[in-house]
């Protein structure tokens, strides 16, 4: 655990990012994808703790490789549709996000496919005034973790279900500053770090 009496950057937390399936919401099987609302089905918990970091007063993105829509499997207007019904459900728990963002491409292909830094530069396109000194990466996967680290963000990783863990989890996890099973729990930590720091 990291003690919140050391890094500066947890008293100066401004933004969190969130990865999307597996964090908010229910995973696919590994090469398999949340094509549709229909197939949306939300993590328990975690609708209350974005609203818990809303109150709290933290700016909450959330930045999504989206791999199907260059495998043609679904669109980026099925993304849409599936934020938008996302949107609905957290507006239900009193929460909201402050952004969503995804990358829409194949491996190799650009440069907004976490690990690689594009999402974020999107994110502070439409938030100017966010660092990565002053946010945090939640995420579930390696590439989550890696994303985080690179820029110089805290990192959380959630380890979730060990049925639906990618290959690199045992990396991603050692990586990470802190790692929790769920992001309820991340949420619930982090605040009351932040009120301790």
């Amino acid at each position: 655990m990291i003690d919140p009496a050391t890094p500066s950057s947890w008293r100066a937390l401004r933004t969190v990012f969130l990865d999307r399936d597996g964090v908010i919401n229910e995973k696919m099987p590994e090469g398999s994808y949340v094509r549709s609302p229909a197939e949306l089905r939300l993590l328990d918990g975690a609708a209350q703790a974005i609203a818990s970091l809303n109150r709290a007063g933290l700016r909450v993105i959330v930045l999504s490789n989206q791999r199907g829509i260059a495998l043609g499997l679904y669109t980026a207007d099925d993304v849409r549709a599936i934020h938008a019904a996302l949107e609905d459900q957290f507006a239900a728990c009193g929460a909201h996000l402050d952004g969503f963002h995804f990358c829409p491409h194949d491996k190799n292909q650009c440069n907004c496919r976490k690990p690689l830094p594009g999402l974020f530069e999107q994110a502070v396109a439409d938030h100017p005034d966010i660092t990565a000194a002053s946010s945090v990466m939640i995420g579930d996967s390696l590439s989550d973790i890696e994303f985080g680290r690179r820029l110089g963000m805290r990192t959380i990783f959630i380890e979730g279900g060990p049925a639906l863990h990618k290959p690199g989890t045992e990396r991603a996890s050692e990586l990470a500053d802190e790692r929790f099973h769920s992001l309820a729990e991340a949420v619930h930590s982090l605040l009351k770090d932040r009120t301790r720091a």
